[in-house]
């Protein structure tokens, strides 16, 4: 049986129409105004209501071992929650350890989802240490179809890859035609200041940030852009945080090299302050890179709206109250993350569309089709045409309500964004054609989700 969404405003990136959308057999079928379409179609009114591209998160966690724990998250639990609120497709990074073989390890992730995930899904390959092994396993998980790595200028000598490593996995990108996104600081220089400072007993979340500052995201953002730049690779930088950042990528862009910026969601409604906060209430907020000066708010949102950041994920990565206390003595101990997959969506159009002048095709590309098109997913995902997958979301604009963690349906027991307003909610979410989502709550089949195999996109 077929799907009608009928008399909704069409968003895409580059045009908005009031029209109908036929869906048949997963896919968009055609695209008009009186579409006739067979006896027995389900029909959903779109009236009053926008209809976007299932938007899509470049940069989640779920199964993650890190810093004596896991992750408060598992494939079901976030995959309804994405749906929710909107996004239909995610990414997760595939992080081993420096101990961890890198084949087995992207094995155990797509267990970990396949059967479990109730939206369509892809990976990032973690790259933690690059040995005589390395390149025919990162070429056998590209022939998969997994053709985008992480690596970490962090977390030394768990995650984190020296600069004969990174060369390396560049240089194997390079030859592969794969993007290799980065999560850059110096490692050494923040072990340095950890210890200088815990040495001095400051040892609560508020030291956090200034173990990390924002010299060093911009050291480990100009040394990733110049390695990606000699070694002829597409770059791409995860979870840019500081105006510094920012000028040294954007240098390195007009100078032609191939490197891509993405935020995310929590530095761009979230200062340091609230990392100051006392005890576990500042704890909540211990991420990487740290949230900064409110000063930097403005800065991302203005590059977010030119476009020189180019993609909004949510780096969702959730740790309950309880695994925050484990750095109830030391900041350095507290698990790094904090969930948002759920809220990415209502929370940037209500502050980037509806208050903060943000154009509403650019947050369509922001966070959706500049995703698809990068990590090769376009244009079967992230835009609303005839072939694509059917993931639409249909948006309720008139909506008014607050997060919390009474209401959201994440397993994490805080919300970061707790008492946010937004203005809009996904009314309707499919998948392929399915409806997964409405009004709030997830009301289709979980473990639909697949796995997305794409193809190398930059050679």
């Amino acid at each position: 049986m077929g799907l009608l969404i009928k008399g909704g405003e069409i968003v895409t990136t580059e045009t908005r129409l009031k029209g109908d959308i036929f869906i048949e057999n997963e896919t968009i079928s055609a695209i008009g105004t009186g579409l006739a379409v067979p006896p027995g179609t389900e029909v959903i009114d779109a009236k009053g209501k926008l209809v976007f591209p299932g938007f899509i998160d470049p940069h989640v966690h779920i199964h993650l071992p890190f810093m004596g724990t896991f992750a408060k998250e598992n494939h079901a639990a976030a995959s309804a929650a994405a749906l929710i609120g909107g996004t239909t497709t995610f990414i997760e990074m595939a992080c081993p350890s420096r101990k961890e073989d890198t084949l087995e390890t992207y094995h155990t992730w797509k267990q970990k989802a396949e059967g479990n995930s109730a939206c369509d899904y892809a990976f990032h390959m973690g790259v933690a240490r690059y040995d005589a092994a390395t390149e025919a396993q990162l070429t056998e998980i590209v022939k998969d179809g997994t053709t985008s790595f992480k690596i970490f200028l962090s977390y030394k000598n768990f995650f984190g890859v020296d600069d004969e490593e990174m060369y390396n996995t560049l240089k194997l990108a390079a030859k592969l035609g794969v993007i290799t996104t980065a999560h850059c600081e110096n490692a050494e220089l923040v072990g340095q200041l950890q210890q200088l400072l815990l040495a001095e007993g400051k040892t609560g979340p508020e030291w956090h940030e200034p173990s990390r500052p924002e010299a060093i995201e911009a050291e480990g953002t100009t040394r990733f852009a110049t390695f990606v730049e000699q070694t002829g690779a597409t770059g791409y930088v995860v979870h840019l945080s500081c105006a510094p950042a920012l000028r040294v990528a954007v240098d390195a862009k007009m100078r032609g090299v191939k490197l891509h910026i993405e935020s995310v969601l929590p530095h761009f409604l979230l200062d340091k302050s609230y990392a100051e906060r006392a005890g576990v209430e500042g704890m909540k907020y211990v991420m990487s890179p740290p949230l900064r000066d409110k000063r930097n708010l403005p800065v991302l949102w203005n590059a977010l709206k030119t476009g020189l950041i180019e993609t909004v994920g949510t780096d969702h990565c959730p740790f309950d109250t309880e695994q925050k206390l484990m750095g109830a003595k030391a900041f350095t101990q507290i698990p790094n993350g904090i969930p948002g997959i759920e809220d990415r969506v209502n929370l940037m159009y209500t502050y980037g569309v509806k208050r903060g002048g943000l154009d509403i095709h650019r947050f369509v590309d922001a966070l959706s089709t500049g995703a698809a098109k990068l990590f090769g997913l376009y244009p079967r995902k992230g835009t609303i045409a005839v072939a694509a997958d059917a993931d639409l979301v249909v948006y309720d604009t008139g909506y008014r309500g607050k997060i919390s963690v009474a209401t959201h349906h994440g397993i994490n027991n805080y919300n970061g964004f707790e008492g946010f307003e937004i203005e809009g909610r996904p009314s309707v979410v499919t998948v392929r054609g399915k409806v997964q989502a409405r009004d709030g709550a997830f009301v289709g089949k979980p473990g639909i989700g697949r796995l997305l195999r794409r193809e190398p996109q930059c050679k």
